[in-house]
């Protein structure tokens, strides 16, 4: 693919992420894409044979750079608490960047177009990679190592996310309130991680003692 051929596919892509942002996925025709993009709309269709084939590797590119976009921060975290405080953080930008909203329009679009709801899947499914190897790590440092499953839990924090995320715009406190369970639930498994060697050897034994009644 030559560098001008690239560009142009680059152009649409963010064209299409804007379009979807600023005026929903009702108006993202390939005019109004193309026209956000700067680009003649034809483009769209040689490039990528369709508007739904565009907006789900749209979905797909949006993705790669949020998740690229907090890789760092995720990477330093430091306990179960501070990775709720980063949830918290990352879902207050986002919604304010508008992607809560396109998120919703997207999980909406997919329950009839194949394209869209894979595009979102793998969207999420990046997420769930990311959040798979933070607890990892983070479970590793508590009596729960070995006994919670970190890509289950990944997933789970995922689906809770989104949940949380369309859940805020019809009760913005009940949102508010799951968020805070989170942080007592995060502060509970804080305690665990402050124990010295001996009582996390006795929460471990406990533990296994309950997994085989």
């Amino acid at each position: 693919m030559s560098a001008a051929s690239a560009a142009t596919k680059e152009k649409l892509l963010e064209g299409a992420l804007r379009t979807l942002v600023e005026q929903g996925i009702a108006k993202a025709s390939a005019r109004t894409i193309a026209a956000t993009a700067g680009v003649g709309q034809g483009l769209i269709f040689y490039h990528f044979g369709s508007v739904d084939d565009l907006l789900a590797a749209a979905c797909r590119y949006g993705a790669e750079q949020r998740v690229a976009r907090y890789r760092d921060r995720l990477a330093a975290l430091g306990g179960l608490g501070e990775l709720v405080e980063f949830a918290r953080a990352m879902h207050a930008e986002e919604r304010e960047a508008g992607h809560v909203a396109v998120l919703g329009q997207l999980l909406a679009a997919g329950q009839n177009s194949p394209a869209l709801a894979a595009a979102t899947a793998d969207g999420l499914g990046l997420w769930i990679a990311e959040l798979e190897a933070v607890l990892t790590r983070l479970l590793a440092a508590t009596p729960l190592d070995g006994f919670a499953d970190p890509a289950g839990l990944a997933r789970a924090t995922a689906a809770s996310f989104v949940g949380i995320e369309l859940y805020e715009v019809v009760d913005p406190h009940g949102a508010g309130r799951a968020f805070d369970a989170l942080e007592q639930l995060a502060g509970l498994a804080a305690l665990l991680e402050g124990l010295g060697p001996l009582s996390q050897r006795a929460v471990r034994h406990g533990l296994r003692r309950g997994t085989r009644t």
